[in-house]
């Protein structure tokens, strides 16, 4: 069945680096998928808060990607100039996860196990 390899999300984050020169902070971390495959998780830190911004498809097989904003524990207060960084990290994560979507059209990976 059609999945995303951690080693494939891997290198489909740094191509977006290498091509959008933002995200270096982004990181692809290990989610092991229903059917015990290596799905991957891509998860994008936010400097001024204290929540990450997770990515993962919707389900396996499908090009749409959803982002989840974690809960956040604390109040955050911000000044402009913090306030518009976090725009940007945003931005760079909605840039990011339209990439990925454009990345799984017609992207077909088996996993080892099947």
């Amino acid at each position: 069945m059609p999945f995303r390899s951690k080693e494939t999300l891997e290198q489909w984050v740094s191509d977006f680096h290498d091509a959008r020169g933002a995200g270096d902070l982004i990181k692809v971390v290990i989610q092991d998928g229903s059917d015990g495959g290596d799905t991957g998780l891509v998860v994008v830190p936010l400097l001024n808060a204290t929540v990450s911004v997770f990515m993962e498809p919707l389900e396996v097989g499908d090009a749409r990607w959803r982002i989840t904003i974690e809960p956040q524990p604390d109040t955050t207060i911000l000044n402009s100039h913090q306030l518009q960084g976090m725009a940007a990290e945003l931005s760079v994560a909605a840039e990011l996860c339209a990439y990925l979507e454009a990345r799984s059209v017609g992207h077909e990976e088996t996993s080892s196990g099947a």
